[in-house]
């Protein structure tokens, strides 16, 4: 293409306006020299002088001028037809429309993801039908690990930790709201295969034990505590292997990785209903002595509107078929009213356990 082709499209305004500016040019010398005095000629030095500053000042007020019209002309009505949006709030006669505030309600590794989702689900499903203006979002974590990294950052707005990770909970200033289950139900149980040859706690020297986490407390402390309470040493006479989650604990002795497993009731009720045929081939050999049971724990900046309907839609769900159905889901008889001093006990039994066992440390 010929690049004398090319044109601007205000090339036509500055043709025009050249025109004008030449034009205008001629008149302000012909009438600067009108103005002349008398005797005084077109070559004098002062009607060169006169004639020139005219000419420049004419060709500065053009020039001006034509610089305003092309704005005009490349810029039409740009204050008149267009609108920039301003920030900050907008005003009218109707209500803006506002989107609602998701809560997160995370839930500690109680089952895999997926058993956990399918679990805790329908519970998410019956808040966000009862409370309007709100909406509750499941998250499970990979593991105990990843569960405990987001309450130490403050994620979740909603927690379900267990006794352990509610006290590190409320260091990061989140509040017990309610107990999920009866207290007799958290308690360590030890799975074994029916053929193992496990009788005894004697038995497991020099064998392997499976854990969920280091950090579960009735899957893991409860149970070392026993084991230490029976005469095992668990950081010598056996070995601790830490599998990620409850059900991994159990299938890790269902396929002989492990001569035992720890956990606690609920997943062991649910690995029953959902394996029938592999925990037919296993059994609880032992249980430790409960304590107190998971916690339900709010973000402390949580409105407390909010917080206030969570709390009764929990702690009123087996006074109706539809909550009891939704807690048999959960393995759980009921949610309790609890504050952070219900939980005072479990400091206690941690620090003997760390006294007289090992330090529980999050990795």
């Amino acid at each position: 293409m010929n690049k004398k082709n090319l044109k601007n499209p205000a090339d036509s305004f500055w043709n025009i306006n050249s025109y004008s500016k030449v034009s205008r040019r001629k008149q302000a010398i012909t009438t600067a020299r009108g103005t002349l005095p008398k005797g005084n000629n077109d070559n004098s030095p002062k009607a060169a002088f006169i004639g020139n500053t005219s000419l420049k000042l004419h060709s500065y007020i053009n020039g001006f001028i034509g610089l305003c019209f092309a704005m005009v002309l490349l810029f039409p009505l740009s204050g008149c037809k267009q609108e920039t949006k301003a920030n900050g709030p907008e005003y009218g006669n109707s209500p803006a429309l506002q989107t609602k505030p998701v809560y997160h309600f995370v839930v500690h590794p109680l089952h895999n993801p997926v058993m956990l989702m399918r679990s805790y689900q329908p519970l998410m499903d019956y808040l966000n039908k009862k409370i309007k203006g709100a909406e509750f979002i499941l998250e499970a974590s990979r593991n105990y690990a990843s569960f405990e990294e987001k309450y130490k950052n403050r994620k979740p707005e909603f927690l379900l930790p267990n006794p352990w990770q509610t006290l590190q909970a409320i260091k990061s200033e989140y509040t017990v709201m309610a107990m999920a289950g009866e207290p007799e139900d958290f308690k360590g149980i030890f799975i074994v295969r029916k053929d193992g040859g496990i009788n005894e706690p004697a038995n497991l020297m020099g064998k392997a034990v499976s854990y969920p986490s280091p950090t579960a407390l009735a899957a893991c402390i409860m149970p070392q505590y026993f084991l230490y309470t029976h005469g095992i040493n668990i950081n010598k006479d056996i070995t601790n292997i830490y599998v990620g989650s409850q059900e991994s604990s159990i299938m890790n002795v269902f396929l002989k990785k492990t001569a035992a497993g720890a956990t606690w009731p609920p997943p062991w009720r649910s690995f029953q209903k959902t394996q029938p045929n592999e925990a037919a081939q296993l059994k609880v050999l032992w249980e430790t002595e409960p304590l107190i049971n998971n916690s339900v724990m709010v973000r402390n900046d949580i409105p407390s509107n909010i917080r206030n309907q969570v709390q009764k839609l929990l702690t009123d769900l087996n006074k109706s078929k539809e909550g009891k159905n939704i807690l048999e889901n959960m393995e759980t008889a009921r949610f309790i009213k609890a504050t952070n001093k219900d939980y005072d006990v479990v400091q206690k039994y941690i620090d003997r356990f760390e006294k007289q066992v090992r330090k529980i440390d999050i990795k």
